[in-house]
């Protein structure tokens, strides 16, 4: 903090004082739980500003990202794993699964610049970066979205294969009930339990931050503040962004593991 100005031994020593680094370490963790306990994250180093203050500025920017995300890559997600387990085997099924590996595999920052390359700079469709409005919303939803699709769709695809030769299913089939009636109603609301922990824990990563894409389309987020926390050395910024973001990420899976049960009710707790 004080090595472009030069600062003395004497302001070096006060300033360790005034941030309590002349504590004890244990000292010190002890006032950060303190401070914890009252919602307290501490002070940015470089702007001075409450960490939860600043955190809260940019969580709704992140969640905004998160749910269109998530709209994307369920939709699509369990669209293609249905279509594909129906066509088991065919080149449909193989070809769906192709694009579903394609989609994990490929890195989310080259996929954002392939968007904004092909909408943005060939087609003028969208503007390639920034913050407010629709627009500026579907490229990043969809670079995201996109890979919760291809971990949904491959998900789904494999508990529906599991799900259609259980005997309920033939014996629904056999009772002459639609094949529309017997996939949704029988086979998906049964194969869903996988599928929803997996969104589960994909919806709580993208609410601690989607980091590169946030990057990529220079967003606000939660993601792009822990970056730079970082390239600033600004460490309660830092334990910040990454507590906040663990706590999304527990609440999440807490929520999945309520839901199973009205999912389910053979799964209760005794």
């Amino acid at each position: 903090m004080l090595q472009k100005s030069g600062g003395s031994a004497a302001r070096i020593a006060e300033l360790r004082h005034q941030l309590g680094l002349d504590q004890p370490v244990s000292i010190q963790y002890v006032r950060f739980l303190g401070g914890l306990v009252r919602g307290d994250l501490g002070r940015s180093l470089f702007t001075g500003k409450p960490v939860i203050e600043m955190i809260m500025e940019q969580l709704p920017a992140t969640v905004e990202l998160a749910i269109a995300a998530m709209i994307v890559g369920i939709t699509l997600g369990i669209i293609l794993g249905i279509v594909s387990a129906l066509r088991e085997g065919t080149w449909l099924d193989n070809l769906l699964m192709v694009l579903a590996v394609v989609g994990v595999s490929m890195p989310s920052f080259w996929m954002g610049l392939l968007m904004i390359f092909l909408f943005s700079l060939t087609l003028g469709w969208l503007p390639a970066t920034g913050q407010g409005g629709l627009k500026r919303l579907i490229m990043p939803a969809m670079v995201l979205g996109f890979g919760v699709a291809a971990t949904v769709a491959r998900l789904t695809r494999s508990s529906m294969v599991e799900v259609m030769r259980k005997e309920y299913i033939t014996t629904a089939r056999a009772k002459g009930l639609n094949e529309r009636l017997v996939v949704i109603r029988h086979a998906l609301k049964n194969a869903l339990i996988p599928i929803i922990t997996m969104v589960g824990l994909e919806f709580g990563w993208l609410l601690g931050g989607a980091v590169v894409t946030e990057t990529v389309f220079s967003r606000q987020g939660i993601g792009r503040l822990a970056i730079q926390a970082v390239l600033w050395k600004d460490f309660p910024l830092v334990q910040g962004t990454v507590l906040v973001a663990a706590v999304f990420y527990m609440t999440a899976n807490l929520i999945v593991d309520v839901l199973y049960v009205f999912i389910d009710p053979r799964i209760h707790t005794r």
